[in-house]
């Protein structure tokens, strides 16, 4: 018999740490059971991400190459012209992206001229027929209600780690200070991007209780990326081991059966990763990844879109077929 198809928002750390440690086989299956439950096995969502503005950035994530205060490889670039980030969002559509991504290094969006060219950019590539996301750091409820009335779909606010880890890692604001921004993007209608990073020199029990912050949200983000630490030269965390694959499987996993609706999004780290290490992600649950001429994700190398597609070929993949849900608003 089907079993019914349910969405827990009252999830304990105990409950998600048992499916986290299950043994892998069983544990993959059962994430592979409940995704087909809930979405179409053989489609991936396929976006594109594109730096507007980079570098410079005031804060110190430990894992950022664009933190101002780290010497890095990374070349600060001012916001750029609407009219070359509308191109980027055409040549993204035409080659299969339903979802354009727009991401700014700052620490929180100000109300002066550049806010408002980022308004022009979203309106710009939402009449494109895009899924438009932006992440541009801390947002007051006013900033999230004039993005969602220019056509924002998806705001995305990492919460990075646990709120346990989280001052090891960021000192320059504080956790409550992310989910708050998470309620303002919620609040406006706007759909919620948020995962975290594992790698970053957190424990087990630290990721199973990122995981849980997202999966006892009232509303469950639509989108949870999962990224791998990229060792950026120049950052605190650069020496940090290189995160094994079986740990991105089970983190892929646990969140595609406690969030059972959600696009888990196979993110960061991609580039380091076999097609087959990235077949048991998809397997485990991952229907979205970020793809673009073989530029980056953010700042760190991102697979081509050549690649990209003969990946999906070769594991029976599709991209899925652009289209926007109605807003969140009322959910």
């Amino acid at each position: 018999m089907r079993k019914e198809k349910v969405i827990r928002h009252n999830w304990t750390k105990e409950e998600l740490k048992a499916i986290y440690t299950k043994p892998l086989l069983e544990l993959v299956y059962e994430a592979a059971t409940v995704h087909r439950q809930w979405h179409k096995a053989d489609e991936v969502q396929i976006s594109t991400l594109l730096s507007v503005k980079t570098g410079g950035c005031p804060e110190d994530c430990s894992y950022c190459g664009q933190a101002a205060r780290y010497q890095t490889a990374i070349n600060v670039q001012a916001l750029l012209p609407t009219a070359t980030v509308l191109a980027h969002a055409q040549k993204a559509k035409d080659s299969g992206s339903s979802r354009f991504c727009m991401a700014a290094a700052w620490r929180e969006v100000r109300d002066n001229r550049d806010f408002d060219r980022i308004i022009e950019m979203v309106k710009g590539v939402n009449e494109l027929g895009l899924e438009v996301c932006c992440t541009l750091g801390m947002l007051t409820e006013s900033q999230a209600e004039r993005l969602q009335a220019a056509g924002l779909y998806a705001y995305n606010h990492n919460l990075d780690t646990s709120e346990e880890f989280y001052d090891e890692i960021i000192s320059t604001r504080k956790f409550d200070q992310r989910l708050e921004t998470i309620q303002h993007v919620r609040k406006a209608g706007i759909t919620v991007c948020s995962g975290g990073i594992i790698g970053l020199g957190e424990t087990e029990t630290d990721r199973v209780s990122m995981l849980l912050s997202l999966a006892t949200m009232e509303t469950h983000p639509e989108s949870v990326p999962i990224n791998a630490l990229a060792r950026v030269k120049g950052t605190p965390l650069e020496n940090n081991p290189k995160v094994d694959t079986w740990e991105m499987v089970r983190m892929i996993a646990t969140a595609r059966i406690a969030m059972p609706a959600a696009m888990v999004r196979l993110s960061a780290g991609r580039i380091e990763m076999t097609e087959e290490e990235q077949g048991w992600c998809f397997m485990a649950g991952a229907n979205s990844i970020f793809t673009g001429e073989r530029e980056t994700l953010l700042v760190t190398p991102n697979p081509g879109v050549t690649e990209d597609r003969q990946m999906l070929k070769n594991l029976g993949l599709k991209p899925m077929v652009n289209y926007k849900k109605e807003s969140c608003k009322t959910n």
